[in-house]
């Protein structure tokens, strides 16, 4: 039996009682519908009602949209859901996580470079509270993994750094923002990602340490996170060999994700951890779940093995199919259903959603709309950028720089992604009012087969007095790497830094706090955590000497090897 009592519930006799109710009005389809969580396509009536209601999932996530868009979507979905609906966003840098207009606080790894949880807490308030305007009540964030491992590709700016208590105590402190917001938090990405270099999205990446190592680290934040009434747990794609052994010595060798892993989700999570509440699958169409097991079997065996919601579908009528089938032939349990379907329900109850429901008040107002990127989330995402713009070294002494000494600079953003053009025009806009004349680097055409003539060392000494790089690769999915790449080769052009001992040079990353191990001739290097436009703002009047460099390294720049801080 589940304590809907006990933590992270905490239901009163009558919460119960609508949850058996509701469990009870409800089809075998639709108790089976209920474990879904796709993701929203579109704002259309038509769309919502005979794509996404006539199957009655559990929640709906929607990609980042149009405030209005958004507003109409969520409200349609809340008034005419049978039961009431989680409604989703990743909620990891601020309210623009869900509405295009929202506030952009800041990267996880940014907020951790202040050196100040409360920075976390006001993150959780922003993103939770522009979130609930448009009727987004549900947070898949924060975001608890460690960046342990500076090649990783996914972690990165999304972590809180690779220290494991300044982990812990900013994942509380956003909990205690959302929490104010009436906001559900999923922290993930349980058994923790970071360790390794792989991306889950496109393989079963690996959690290799050991099991005390593990109960240090991870196991610590996510003890302490679930004892502060963590509602929810996302459950990533993950294979931990340590704890699947020593759950299970016949464990077959083969990499088997945390979401298909009974050792990991109910002897680690549920067992030695004690974590009652809702557990919620990463994104299943990732290879990391897709490749572990026939899809067929997949669906109905990752509840069955203990996660209670699937997140997003391969193909959704298909996914429904695969559900069903599970049911019949005995790979999903009644026991399983009823569990999972008495967590979901029991989250919704612990959300207060039944009673928003009875007295109208699931959808939003509009007047709820006004804290969307107000005054005072902007004021406190300038404040969070202020401190933590991080001056990682400047051995040749170079900053401030000065628009008289200075004057012609060369620059280039590195990384093609699509806020490119957005971050060149306004580092130049800002720039330019400094006093100093923006040259942008033109992609040179490079033919060796026939006679080239390249930009002397004298030329570029008589035609430059500074040179600025912005590192703009932006941390996304999908990636075997997050690091440099260069249009030209070697010396031949004025893309790659060969000439850090002609004219000073400066390198700017606004994404990736790791970009000394590609450029370690550059001398004076600041990482940022973040690429929104206040954030380009504060590194400008940082660079001039408006205001002062005091943001903390969450992670180690130099990768652990000395000569990069040279």
């Amino acid at each position: 039996m589940i304590d809907l009592k006990a933590r992270p519930f905490y239901l009163s006799d009558e919460d119960i009682r609508w949850v058996e109710e509701t469990k009870a009005s409800l089809s075998t389809k639709e108790k089976l519908e209920q474990l879904f969580f796709p993701i929203g396509y579109s704002a259309n009536e038509g769309y919502l009602q005979y794509e996404l209601l006539s199957r009655a999932p559990g929640g709906v996530m929607f990609r980042t949209g149009k405030t209005e868009e958004l507003f109409s979507a969520y409200s349609y979905l809340q008034n005419h859901a049978k039961v009431p609906m989680f409604l989703a966003a990743n909620l990891e840098a601020g309210g623009d996580g869900i509405v295009e207009e929202g506030t952009a606080f800041g990267k996880q790894m940014q907020v951790a470079a202040t050196g100040d949880p409360e920075q976390a807490y006001r993150l959780g308030k922003i993103a939770c509270s522009e979130g609930q305007a448009v009727g987004c009540n549900y947070a898949f964030a924060p975001v608890v993994d460690i960046d342990m491992n500076y090649h990783n590709p996914i972690t990165n700016v999304r972590t809180y750094g690779s220290d494991p208590e300044m982990v812990k105590a900013c994942g509380l402190a956003y909990m205690r923002g959302a929490k104010e917001c009436g906001s559900a938090v999923s922290i993930k990405h349980f058994p923790g990602d970071g360790v390794d270099e792989t991306d889950q999205h496109i393989l079963t990446s690996v959690n290799s340490l050991s099991c005390e190592e593990w109960d240090r680290t991870y196991g610590d934040i996510y003890k302490t996170l679930i004892d502060a009434d963590a509602l929810t747990v996302m459950v990533g794609h993950i294979a931990m060999p340590a704890y699947q052994k020593h759950f299970n010595p016949n464990h077959p060798n083969k990499l088997m994700p945390a979401t298909l892993s009974p050792e990991l989700l109910q002897n680690l999570l549920r067992g030695k951890l004690g974590f009652n509440g809702m557990i919620i699958t990463d994104a299943s169409p990732m290879v990391g779940f897709l490749c572990a097991m026939d899809r067929e079997q997949s669906v109905p065996y990752c509840i069955e093995a203990g996660c209670d919601m699937i997140l997003f579908n391969k193909d959704y009528e298909e996914d429904l199919g695969f559900m069903e089938r599970g049911y019949e032939k005995g790979i999903l349990s009644e026991k399983r259903l009823d569990e999972a379907l008495t967590r979901i329900l029991a989250t919704k109850a612990a959300m207060k959603l039944h009673e928003k429901q009875k007295n109208g008040t699931l959808a939003p107002s509009r007047e709820g709309l006004s804290v969307i990127a107000c005054d005072e989330h902007k004021a406190w995402a300038k404040e969070c950028a202020e401190k933590a713009v991080t001056l990682v070294k400047d051995t040749q002494h170079l900053l401030p720089i000065d628009p008289k000494k200075h004057h012609r600079v060369l620059f280039e953003i590195l990384g093609k992604c699509p806020s490119e053009k957005r971050v060149a025009e306004r580092f130049i806009k800002d720039m330019e009012a400094e006093g100093f004349e923006m040259i942008p680097y033109e992609e040179e055409v490079f033919d060796f087969s026939k006679p080239m003539r390249f930009e002397t060392v004298t030329e570029f000494r008589n035609k430059y007095d500074l040179v600025v790089y912005i590192g703009n690769v932006e941390n996304a999915s999908n990636k075997t790497t997050n690091r440099l790449n260069w249009h030209a080769p070697y010396g031949a052009g004025n893309n790659i830094p060969w000439f850090v001992e002609v004219v000073p040079t400066v390198f700017i990353s606004l994404q990736n706090p790791y970009h000394l191990l590609d450029v370690p001739m550059v001398k004076t290097y600041i990482n940022a955590y973040s690429n929104h436009d206040l954030m380009i703002d504060t590194v400008v009047e940082k660079l001039v000497g408006k205001s002062e460099f005091t943001g903390k390294n969450p992670v180690d720049p130099f990768c652990g090897k000395d000569y990069l801080a040279w």
